[in-house]
């Protein structure tokens, strides 16, 4: 068939227009709501136009002086070694200016072309403030004008920052944009995702890694009770879809604007910690040695070993102590300094540390291949394994590798030496 219209139908169009029937769907205002509770009679915003129509934009701004828990916004530290640990060396050149902070609220968790972002938060510096906007769909029709106004809050940016974002927010975006034919704004943007860092951070000390456990146990915020649990928001949206009454969704829009000041919060936080780790930023021994290992993986083992040695004086447990000098004396034998893994073992040791004289036991016999001083320290080990507090499984883990030990030190001991003439 060919493109260009017949005449019949063109007249047939033209006599439906004349009437007042509109085709297709471009012109077509979104359903009236079958509530008097419009999203804008609930929400502070306003309908904002764009090339693909009006989409409902909610805006706050927060002020430098503002706080998040105990965290401001913005860290005046240079991003150098997020940066490194990223391996995106462009993350410490872009200014603060020209990030993004973005997270969504969608229609399910599963992801893939059924699922879209009804709800987008997305915030920048300007002029020293942090300026957050929500763009909101009332209908689905009404996806590409969210899709476009987004595009025009992040044209300014050059770096993504979110929670989950690589795994999850910037994967579903694209996905609709791309379903709509628009350009993805953020495509050759840095994207810095601080999931997987919070996690490198606090997984051996916090039970969770979620934006609110970190917002509550790491930046000291709780948030009010106008907060929504994730899991409901969905069927909150479904319910306004189905009833036009928008009174449910202010949670929704709280949560969204918590999750993304949030995440500011957090990289300022972050960033704190890893340029100035000893300025009282960080409080907890286990902290330290998770930034220990951070900078041991990065290459910059000076600063680990210091880093392994303030955690190993901030009082650990047994458990997390052993790990600290087993790694920081793998670490020190990295650097060429066996003298000072051998003090920091025989520092352990006399605190009682069962993991320190099996490691001197080790390095007499396999190193300095002196079988009396190996003797003697496995057999203060064997002493201390005993004398120990410790679950059943453990000691008999311990005893049972420190017998073996001591058998064939024994029998080593017992060997006649040969003369070499």
């Amino acid at each position: 068939m060919s493109s260009v219209d017949s005449p019949r139908k063109s007249s047939v169009a033209e006599k439906l227009k004349s009437l007042g029937v509109k085709v297709g769907v471009a012109d077509l205002a979104p359903p009236k709501p079958k509530s008097r509770y419009g999203i804008d009679s609930v929400v502070a915003g306003a309908f904002c136009p764009t090339s693909l129509g009006d989409v409902f934009v909610a805006e706050q701004t927060y002020t430098s002086e503002y706080r998040h828990g105990l965290s401001s916004l913005t860290s005046s530290l240079p991003i150098s070694v997020i940066s490194q640990w990223s391996r995106d060396t462009r993350i410490s050149d872009i200014p603060l200016s020209k990030f993004a902070f973005l997270d969504t609220e969608t229609s399910g968790l599963a992801g893939g072309t059924g699922t879209y972002a009804f709800l987008v938060g997305a915030a920048r510096f300007v002029d020293g403030q942090f300026l957050l906007q929500q763009f909101f769909m009332r209908d689905p029709a009404e996806e590409p004008a969210l899709l476009e106004g987004l595009s025009n809050f992040l044209a300014p940016c050059q770096a993504l920052v979110t929670f989950n974002g690589k795994a999850f927010d910037a994967p579903l975006l694209s996905t609709r944009y791309s379903m709509h034919r628009i350009p993805v704004p953020y495509r050759d943007y840095s994207h810095l995702d601080l999931l997987p860092l919070a996690r490198r951070l606090w997984r051996d000390r916090l039970p969770s890694r979620a934006l609110k456990y970190l917002e509550e146990n790491i930046l000291g915020l709780t948030r009010s009770a106008d907060e929504v649990p994730g899991y409901e928001i969905p069927w909150l949206y479904f319910d306004y879809l189905r009833t036009g009454d928008a009174r449910q969704l202010a949670g929704v829009f709280y949560h969204n604007a918590m999750d993304v000041v949030a995440m500011a919060a957090l990289l300022s936080h972050i960033n704190n910690i890893l340029e100035t780790p000893y300025d009282g930023h960080v409080q907890h021994g286990l902290d330290f040695v998770a930034l220990a290992k951070l900078f041991e993986d990065l290459g910059q083992w000076d600063e680990a070993a210091r880093l392994f040695e303030r955690g190993l004086e901030s009082g650990l447990s047994e458990s997390d102590f052993s790990v600290a000098v087993r790694r920081l004396s793998i670490l020190q034998k990295k650097r060429g300094d066996l003298s000072e893994a051998i003090r920091l073992w025989e520092d352990a040791a006399a605190q009682g540390h069962l993991y320190a004289f099996v490691e001197l036991a080790k390095h007499y016999e396999h190193k300095s291949r002196d079988i009396k001083t190996a003797l003697k320290w496995t057999k203060s080990a064997m002493k201390c394994a005993k004398n120990m507090e410790m679950p059943a499984y453990m000691r008999k883990h311990w005893l049972d590798e420190i017998a073996r030990r001591l058998e064939r030190l024994e029998r080593k001991n017992d060997q006649p030496r040969v003369k070499v003439r």
